[in-house]
């Protein structure tokens, strides 16, 4: 989830000691968002083409998996749970570039849209799991797979709520300058939990399902995600760090 657009003043941030023009990687401007330009440049902007091709190849990989091999009750888990994903990296890909009050707000509001979206994916992917165990008597939560999955859940909603709360309702954080306060933190976990989806579905390869039936290869996840977080650490602003 992002953060308020009112938690920081508009202006050039390139007067303002750079500000929120200089990305954790390469030159200032590469990362941002040009004046007058449509907010869908957003998803292409600087390393953000690195990042979407390992999204898109992460989640052709899972899906073409599935598709090969007869539907069952299991099968919409990772689908959704990869379509999820998917939208998660948008959502953090389109607010990224943002630094002008206007900017921010409309990136805001697709972030918190994207990201909506694919927490119901994800939450009806693990919803169709757990149906799918108790069908045949599995087990729950003991794989590595299982648990990180369950800790990724819960840290995701965490992130979810307080993201919406912040700049949606900063009433109840005692007004604005109190919930801007946790901009940094939500961005970071953020990242976080990003990184934590991406392990997940690493770690699902190793199931005996993933082994013995889907055949998706560590070696292809781990590629994949190496290049989605290639092409989105380099974009991560500075000063909406705290850095």
């Amino acid at each position: 989830m992002a953060s308020s657009s009112t938690a920081i003043p508009d202006g050039n941030p390139a007067t303002a000691g750079r500000g929120e023009d200089e990305p954790l990687l390469g030159r200032v401007g590469d990362a941002s968002q040009q004046e007058g330009r449509g907010i869908q440049f957003n998803f292409v902007i600087g390393t953000a083409v690195v990042a979407q091709a390992g999204i898109w190849i992460l989640t052709a990989t899972v899906w073409a998996s599935i598709f090969l091999h007869p539907l069952n009750l299991f099968s919409p888990h990772p689908l959704l749970n990869s379509a999820g994903i998917l939208l998660l990296t948008q959502g953090i890909l389109v607010l990224q570039p943002t630094h002008t009050q206007e900017q921010k707000r409309l990136g805001t509001n697709i972030h918190a849209v994207l990201n909506g979206v694919a927490i119901c994916a994800l939450i009806t992917g693990l919803i169709f799991i757990e149906i799918n165990k108790f069908g045949h008597g599995g087990t729950h939560f003991e794989s590595p797979h299982a648990i990180l999955g369950l800790i990724t859940s819960i840290f995701l909603i965490i992130q979810a709520l307080v993201g919406i709360t912040q700049y949606y309702t900063p009433n109840i954080y005692g007004g604005v300058n109190n919930a801007k306060k946790l901009y940094k933190y939500h961005r970071v976990s953020g990242y976080v939990v990003l990184t934590l989806t991406l392990a997940t579905v690493a770690a699902a390869t190793q199931t005996d399902y993933s082994k013995n039936v889907l055949h998706i290869k560590l070696w292809a996840v781990l590629v994949a995600a190496v290049l989605v977080l290639a092409g989105v650490v380099p974009r991560v602003k500075k000063q909406k760090l705290g850095l």
